[in-house]
This record gives C-alpha cells, structure tokens and sequence, in this order.
C-alpha cells in the first residue's frame, strides 16, 4: 500500500521560506506525475504545483514556489520562497487530479505565515 509522509511546515514570517518534503513509500514516485495540494480552513484543497511530463503552477504561487523531486530518495520536494499570510494551509502531496484516482492522504504539513 502507498503511504506518503509530508513534512518541512512550519511557522515563517511574510517573505520567508520553507521546504516541504513528501517520502513515499510502497510505489515509485519517478513513475507517476505528482502534485503538491494545500487546503486552508474553511476552503476545498487545491493543486497549487504539479511535476510530470511538464511542470505546472497555480496563478498564485507561480514564480514563488517550485517543485522537484529527488528520484533516488522517492522523496518529492516544495521549495516555497516570499510567502504570504495567503499561503497558510496544510499541504499534502498525491497524484495529480487529472490521473482520475488519488492514494491514501498523508496527515500533512502544516504552514503558517504570519505577517
């Protein structure tokens, strides 16, 4: 069973930077296009960053955020620079929406800016 761990939240300052990891384990992540989702309270998650045949960005993180991966570590990686209150959520790392089938969430990363 694929099981994915997200870490690298935390609380940041308006401007700073964080780098979210996401470690999976039970499947191969150089095989598959993966995404990175945030959902804040009160909100539905959305895709913010996906990394597969190209790379794509929502309008609201593009140019800030960037997303990578370490194959040899099956490990996906968020790097998040100039970040805004905006930005607080739980981040969470799955399969794209486009692949019509999510894995099993992970508990997720907390990230807090303040201003």
């Amino acid at each position: 069973q694929v099981q994915l761990v997200e870490s690298g939240g935390g609380l940041v300052q308006a401007g700073g930077s964080l780098r979210l990891s996401c470690a999976a384990s039970g499947t191969t992540l150089s095989k598959h296009a993966m995404g990175w989702y945030r959902q804040a309270p009160g909100k539905q998650r959305e895709l913010v960053a996906e990394s597969g045949g190209s790379t794509r960005y929502a309008d609201s993180v593009k140019g800030r955020f960037t997303i990578s991966r370490d194959n040899a570590q099956n490990t996906l990686y968020l790097q998040m620079n100039s970040l805004k209150p905006e930005d607080t959520a739980v981040y969470f790392c799955n399969l794209p929406s486009w692949y019509g089938t999510k894995w099993p969430w992970g508990q997720g990363t907390q990230v807090t800016v303040s201003l």
